[in-house]
């Protein structure tokens, strides 16, 4: 499985590990589900490529939430299913790709595909 380069409003297939769940004391995420690359770096110091993402989740934003919601057309796009889902902005996970968190979807793929450019520019 090659793994693809991790840029801007690509999905991938990650153990998203939510604040809530780090603050009660977990250290991985319970199980991998679509994440968004929104930044992709390498750091000066090392030359480790460093990848943020944001998770997407069919749990509807709280009224104190930033999320955007992923359009249907989007969802099939990436061969995600038809239930209603967003992309959280209020927080993200940060990692040395490609790290252990990625998980292989039934297909073996890390990565879902490309979100287009106006939802995540």
């Amino acid at each position: 499985m090659a793994l693809p380069v991790p840029e801007p409003g690509l999905v991938i297939s990650f153990n998203y590990l939510w604040r809530r769940e780090r603050d009660a004391g977990l250290e991985y995420g319970r199980y991998a589900r679509p994440c968004a690359v929104v930044v992709a770096y390498r750091r000066a110091v090392d030359d480790a490529l460093i990848v943020t993402v944001v998770p997407i989740t069919h749990q509807p934003p709280r009224a104190d939430e930033h999320a955007i919601m992923i359009p249907s057309a989007v969802k099939r796009h990436l061969g995600l299913d038809d239930a209603p889902s967003w992309a959280v902005v209020d927080e993200v996970n940060e990692f040395a790709w490609p790290g252990f968190d990625l998980e292989p979807r039934p297909n073996g793929e890390i990565a879902y595909g490309y979100i287009p450019p106006r939802l995540h520019s």
